[in-house]
């Protein structure tokens, strides 16, 4: 019996049993278990919502050259938030307070290493006010995460606003015996293509993540995985 199977409860171990499709993704939320000290419920909300595939995926995707792969490892790609119910017409505000709102479920989703500190956070540079919409710490990475809200589109000019930040948090905020802090750009939805030209020149520890308002298609998540897996042995052939 493998050592992490004495570490699930029986009822988390049946559901990633009969769950998992393959011993990678059986061990994948085994090791997520112990690691979080998921109830029953939290268990199944994390399957449904396509954790292991989405975890995949994202390691799959080369971070930028100012994004040691730990961090990447510890920040999504994409984040789910069907929990939110939020109206068809929100605002970044809507989003941040429903976020805020909600913290237990979006600790859930972002990894229980997360930890909030603060929304609309203020920063005082040159003596002006600015404010990060979500400010949280990563016990885990040792380090400030601010996040910034976008409820369109990423745009490339959303880089300068977070490494603003980031400078500004680094200076004024962050401990001596803490990392550089890691900004997120959180949007309705990117180009990965034009992520890729935003983030080449920044010497910022910054990603590009975006979030979606509803489980995901597990089917769709698991066919482009598949794809993106085939293509990675092809290349590693060759």
């Amino acid at each position: 019996m493998s050592p992490l199977v004495t570490q699930v409860s029986w009822t988390n171990h049946l559901l990633i049993m009969s769950g998992s499709k393959s011993a990678e993704e059986r061990h994948f939320y085994l090791s997520l278990c112990v690691k979080e000290h998921y109830s029953k419920r939290e268990l199944e909300r994390q399957m449904d919502s396509a954790y292991y595939e989405r975890s995949m995926l994202s390691s799959k995707k080369l971070p930028p050259q100012s994004v040691p792969q730990s961090i990447r490892s510890n920040i999504l790609d994409t984040y789910v938030l069907e929990f939110l119910d939020l109206p068809e017409d929100f605002s970044e505000n809507n989003l941040r307070k429903a976020i805020t709102h909600n913290l237990k479920q979006v600790i859930l989703e972002f990894g229980k290493d997360f930890t909030f500190i603060g929304e609309e956070y203020r920063v005082q540079v040159g003596g002006q006010d600015f404010y990060i919409d979500l400010l949280f710490y990563n016990r885990a990475l040792s380090c400030l995460v601010p996040i910034e809200l976008k409820i369109g589109k990423f745009k490339p000019e959303h880089i300068v606003q977070i490494n603003f930040y980031l400078e500004a948090l680094d200076r004024t905020v962050k401990k001596p015996n803490e990392n550089p802090s890691v900004g997120v750009v959180l949007c309705a939805s990117k180009d990965d293509a034009v992520v890729e030209y935003a983030l080449s020149r920044s010497m910022s520890p910054t990603l590009v993540s975006d979030y979606k308002l509803c489980l995901p298609d597990k089917e769709a998540l698991q066919a482009k995985l598949r794809e993106v897996t085939d293509i990675a042995l092809e290349q590693a052939d060759k």
